[in-house]
């Protein structure tokens, strides 16, 4: 809502933002809902996340990467500049079908890094840049639309450009994401931790784990569009 005259008014840009939040909900709990399924399914080699890790980075010969439990749900990831992989309490004991696929994924960014992989290190390198337009972008577009200045246009703009890079930012994790799924799916047969049915299961694990990310550009992207039919023309007011 806004206020234009003497009454208010829908701005019917919020529409974008209904259909990012819409989108991201949906894909959340498909993610959820697919995990906890397989979580009942224990795979054939009943090893735990961190087992299934350990042999994954040993068979990959990489010996300077960590594994440890960080609490949570789903909250599992890798640190590039600690060189450390960090399981969630759902998947580092346990041997289910979904752990081992969540561990095998974080592996693939730990192979990613190993090797170079280049949308991998522009992720990393976006990072500063995101955090940044993450946090400053409506900040300034905000004292942009409060001052009277000539600076005015400028701030808004410069929140509108920020904010790009985070949108950037979740664009790039699009194919890095789906790259580790990649990797993971094909080492777990590749090293017999999983047969064809897991396997299976496997693309079903981080299928629906890829959408979040999806889902996420898409909120994104949507959110920046907004921001451009809001604010983009001010300057030539």
């Amino acid at each position: 809502m806004g206020y234009y005259g003497y009454g208010y008014y829908i701005d019917p840009t919020y529409i974008l933002v209904l259909i990012g939040a819409v989108i991201c909900l949906i894909a959340q709990g498909l993610v959820t809902s697919t995990f906890n399924r397989y979580s009942k399914v224990r795979s054939r080699t009943n090893l735990t996340g961190r087992e299934t890790a350990e042999r994954i980075l040993r068979y990959a010969g990489i010996t300077d990467v960590t594994i440890e439990h960080v609490r949570g749900n789903l909250t599992d990831h890798y640190n590039p500049s600690t060189k450390v992989v960090n399981l969630s309490d759902s998947v580092y004991n346990s041997t289910s079908v979904a752990a081992v696929s969540v561990a095998a994924h974080e592996c693939g960014h730990v192979i990613q890094h190993h090797k170079g992989y280049v949308p991998l290190n522009l992720r990393t390198a976006l990072v500063p840049a995101a955090n940044i337009g993450s946090y400053a972008a409506w900040p300034l577009i905000i004292i942009g639309l409060f001052i009277n200045s000539s600076t005015s246009a400028y701030l808004i703009n410069l929140g509108i450009l920020v904010f790009g890079f985070s949108v950037l930012f979740q664009i790039v994790t699009l194919p890095v994401e789906i790259n580790a799924s990649r990797r993971a799916d094909h080492i777990l047969q590749e090293i017999g931790i999983l047969d064809s049915e897991e396997a299976r299961y496997t693309k079903k694990v981080l299928g629906a784990a890829a959408l979040t990310y999806v889902a996420s550009a898409a909120a994104a992207i949507l959110q920046l569009l907004r921001l451009v039919l809001l604010f983009g023309g001010r300057n030539r007011d």
